[in-house]
């Protein structure tokens, strides 16, 4: 069985979803959440499923080896859902091909430093996209410009706004994420 460590900034929806998804599978398991903000509400939702969550600072992350030894230890495949740090390089040589990404929008389009959640959802709307959704791609050294490994589509009207293309955004990454992750682990191991 595989070890997965998630790293979250926030809410940690996606993370919770990811747990649960491994809970019921023989591939991998989800063995800790790190998270660089201590007042995001994954801590809440790790203390409910029993999941341990650490907090880190940038120090620990970029500099120190604190992040990149607990990983070691922790992780054969690193998940990113939803966390806004740029990956130090010397977490990428570590683990190349095993860190994975979620982002929502299609990329290319709507992608880079500071497109992330509400940012990407309102570009979208303001440029009247007639569609959008997720891409879940390998993790390189610059913001979203790893190999896509898959995307998923939604249709958009002129009614939609930023909150309701966030919604069906949230939609996607939950049916999709896990189930790719699961792929990915599968056909990395044969």
């Amino acid at each position: 069985m595989k070890r997965i460590v998630v790293f979250a900034s926030g809410s940690g929806s996606n993370a919770e979803n990811i747990i649960k998804f491994f809970n019921h599978t023989k591939t991998a398991k989800v063995t800790m959440v790190l998270c660089n903000n201590e007042q995001a509400k994954v801590f809440d939702r790790c203390k409910k499923l029993d999941t341990k969550c650490l907090h880190f600072n940038r120090a620990d992350f970029s500099k120190k080896e604190k992040v990149l030894d607990i990983l070691k230890k922790q992780a054969d495949f690193v998940i990113l859902a939803g966390f806004l740090w740029k990956i130090p390089e010397k977490i990428i040589s570590a683990f190349p091909n095993k860190i994975i990404n979620i982002h929502p929008a299609l990329l290319p389009k709507y992608g880079g430093k500071g497109m992330y959640g509400m940012h990407v959802h309102k570009a979208v709307a303001e440029n009247k996209e007639p569609e959008t959704g997720i891409t879940i791609h390998y993790v390189n050294e610059n913001y979203d410009e790893g190999g896509i490994i898959f995307q998923a589509k939604t249709t958009l009207t002129e009614q939609d706004t930023p909150e309701t293309i966030a919604e069906k955004i949230h939609i996607l990454e939950q049916r999709y994420f896990p189930k790719v992750i699961e792929e990915i682990i599968i056909t990395t191991n044969e």
